[in-house]
């Protein structure tokens, strides 16, 4: 046989077998993975000051908002949360028209008198209606009842609050 033929037949023999291959995994069951499950955990009603701008910066527009107080509340089971919004830190965007990153820093203070740094980060996407999400991440003493935040991922999902221009965040922790 030259070298032409014998080619042929090897090409002709991968080739059946890659589409048998293909055919046998097409007919197999695929098994996703499971989406991670989210728990509702608390919700922050953030007051916000007045913006201002930095300008046109090279990466662009810096906007920041103050972040001037609050409350919040939540209830897991075994873990309660509820106090104020301290009025300190800010909220410090970056926009390029269509989409703002958002990367908001700022603490909260516990009815039990535990203090919380929290550094939200998200983005804010403009296009067939607007995108807004954020995944906090909480600071808490650990030596503190709280110190299960330390341990968790979190997702938030803002919404304007209308009237004082304000926003609250409903949170969720992901299992």
């Amino acid at each position: 046989m030259n070298r032409m033929k014998l080619f042929s037949l090897c090409s002709a023999i991968v080739l059946s077998a890659c589409l048998s291959a293909n055919v046998v995994c097409a007919q197999q069951t695929v098994n996703e993975p499971k989406a991670p499950e989210l728990e509702y955990c608390l919700q922050l009603k953030v007051s916000l000051g007045q913006f201002y701008s930095v300008g046109e910066t090279p990466k662009g527009a810096r906007n920041i908002v103050p972040i001037t107080g609050g409350t919040f509340e939540g209830h897991l089971p075994g873990k309660e949360l509820k106090g104020e919004i301290l009025p300190v830190g800010a909220d410090y965007q970056m926009s390029n028209g269509q989409r703002t990153e958002i990367e908001a820093i700022y603490c909260i203070r516990t009815d039990d008198g535990v203090t919380i740094h929290i550094r939200n980060c998200g983005i804010i996407a403009m296009g067939d209606g607007m995108y807004f999400r954020c995944a906090p991440k909480f600071e808490a003493p650990t030596d503190s009842k709280y110190n299960w935040l330390n341990n968790s991922l979190f997702l938030c999902q803002p919404s304007f609050s209308g009237t004082g221009g304000g926003i609250t965040l409903d949170v969720w922790r992901v299992k």
